[in-house]
């Protein structure tokens, strides 16, 4: 039987073998030699390294830490996820990161991804049409709901810090506009009560920090309400129940005509322009990619590994840095069929012959659990 005296010099042993975090050599180093450590890594690390200390999350929140990854080459697209939960009135933002501790698993595709919650308060109202990102920065953009009230307001997320700070308003109030990015600058579609010339559109010119109107001569057209927007061949196409194109460079408006290819092919589903390509998910014909230059949808080929999604889920598409990221949920039978699982497949996308897209699985993880009438909003990328 050991005598307290050894019990005592093994417990300090084994402590002296395994030292808390703030205690680690690595903790100890200097700032300056941190950052350019931190710097080289992914941020797919980052939420797993704030947990270790302020300091390990002082200095991954620091302006210099991005200074000194620019001028690495170590810019990333950073994946973001925003939901809202019954009975929570704030907005929860999620970010894709790597499980802290992972172990090895025997799923040949899972990389062992998870979405990290980000503790943002107060974080504005806002809808997926109204949500774009540029740069480091995610611009929220007007009123958020058909109940709320019309709103010239805009927030911006700092991706870096994790912070809110409010840009300049816009110069008509809106509810549930349509946000998209062109050349730099962000153009707003609809959402206004007054749906004359000089309203319906206006720019927002992120190097001077201005709001221009866009003269729309077929504003009578346009419908306030707008179901889907995004970028095509270099036009803004802006859907309610009737469909307008507008082409900056050209400054020419045009209406698309009703029941066309591209409506029929994604008005009613999950959409995203990755790369400048628009793809759609429906569960009856699958994934789908529009070829613009001969005006038809085409299949989606590949795709080995990834699952046929249940009809009653919901799947959603998004942007990854040019590769796709699919979002679909499933019920938790052990909750009782209370709760989802959110799984996330990021795809890597090929163009083969000018005729033919193909799409590869990379990785497929169960990311997320949530309330099963959890309520999605959006998703995008930002560049950090």
């Amino acid at each position: 039987m050991s005598s307290p005296e050894k019990k005592r010099k093994k417990k300090k042993t084994t402590s002296t073998n395994n030292p808390s975090p703030e205690s680690s050599p690595i903790a100890s180093l200097p700032d300056d030699l941190l950052l350019s450590i931190f710097a080289r890594l992914s941020r797919l690390y980052y939420p797993s390294l704030s947990l270790v200390s302020k300091t390990f999350r002082s200095l991954l929140a620091s302006p210099e830490l991005y200074k000194t990854r620019s001028f690495l080459g170590r810019t990333e697209s950073c994946f973001y996820m925003c939901l809202v939960f019954p009975s929570e009135p704030n907005r929860r933002w999620f970010t894709l990161c790597r499980k802290p501790n992972r172990t090895s698993t025997k799923k040949k595709k899972s990389n062992g991804h998870v979405m990290a919650a980000i503790p943002i308060p107060h974080s504005p109202p806002g809808q997926w049409l109204g949500l774009v990102a540029v740069g480091s920065d995610i611009y929220n953009i007007g009123g958020g709901s058909i109940y709320e009230e019309y709103s010239s307001s805009v927030s911006i997320l700092d991706c870096r810090s994790h912070t809110w700070r409010e840009g300049p308003s816009m110069l008509v109030k809106r509810n549930c506009p349509a946000a998209n990015v062109f050349d730099g600058k962000i153009y707003i579609a609809g959402g206004c009560e007054d749906n004359s010339s000089s309203n319906w559109m206006e720019v927002f010119d992120i190097k001077t920090q201005t709001w221009k109107p866009v003269m729309n001569p077929i504003a009578e057209r346009c419908e306030s309400i707008i179901c889907k927007s995004a970028v095509i061949d270099e036009a803004i196409c802006v859907f309610g129940h009737k469909g307008v194109a507008y082409n900056p460079k050209e400054d020419r408006w045009e209406a698309i005509a009703e029941l066309n290819y591209l409506d029929l092919g994604w008005i009613w589903f999950t959409y995203s322009v990755i790369d400048k390509v628009l793809f759609c998910y429906s569960s009856l014909d699958g994934m789908k990619w529009y070829d613009s230059k001969i005006g038809n949808w085409k299949m989606l080929k590949g795709l080995k590994g990834l699952p046929k999604f249940a009809d009653h889920c919901r799947v959603k598409l998004a942007d990854y840095g040019a590769k796709m990221a699919v979002l679909w949920d499933k019920y938790l039978p052990s909750s009782g069929y209370q709760n989802k699982t959110i799984w996330c497949a990021v795809i890597a996308l090929e163009r083969r012959n000018t005729q033919e897209m193909w799409g590869k699985v990379e990785c497929l993880d169960a990311v997320l659990t949530v309330p099963k009438s959890y309520e999605f909003v959006g998703a995008l990328s930002a560049t950090l």
